[in-house]
């Protein structure tokens, strides 16, 4: 198995019915290849964690990259891995609105969320640095560092979709 994270700027005209829609396709057809995943998007940025057969995870990513839907998509890491963190997720979807949802709601999402990056044992410097990036998002304090090279990624941060 094989496993990448990616971050991506998503296009200003993405609603929540394009979003729906886009989940709806994405969860059928990455169940037909055996992909599954997390997928976070909040305050315009999707930050995904793909895992599959390596080929099928690589050919998504390609179809990704050209997606009009988001722009400035960069792999920030890859792994092969032996069993997904993820095995019984197409792609997980949490519908909040922090301009419809009250404060106290979408404050509420982001401790529980940030509490999810806490509770996760990831087994793979993959997993470790797509939460790391979804708790950066999401402005919580650096739970982690994890050091690849000279490079430093904070703790993660997100709007959830998985």
């Amino acid at each position: 198995m094989y496993t990448l994270a990616y971050e991506s700027i998503a296009d200003n005209n993405l609603n929540v019915g394009a979003m729906e829609a886009l989940l709806k396709k994405a969860r059928s057809n990455n169940a037909l290849k055996g992909i599954t995943g997390c997928l976070i998007y909040y305050d315009g940025s999707f930050v995904q964690l793909l895992e599959g057969e390596e080929q099928n995870v690589l050919e998504l990513y390609g179809k990704i990259k050209l997606d009009g839907r988001h722009s400035d998509v960069h792999m920030f890491s890859e792994d092969d891995i032996r069993a997904g963190t993820f095995p019984d997720r197409e792609m997980a979807y949490y519908p909040i609105d922090e301009i419809k949802a009250s404060r106290y709601e979408f404050e509420q999402f982001k401790r529980n969320l940030l509490l999810l990056t806490d509770l996760m044992r990831p087994t793979n410097i993959t997993v470790k640095l797509f939460w790391a990036r979804i708790n950066f998002l999401l402005g919580g304090p650096p739970r982690c560092q994890v050091y690849t090279g000279n490079n430093c990624w904070p703790a993660p941060t997100p709007t959830l979709f998985r």
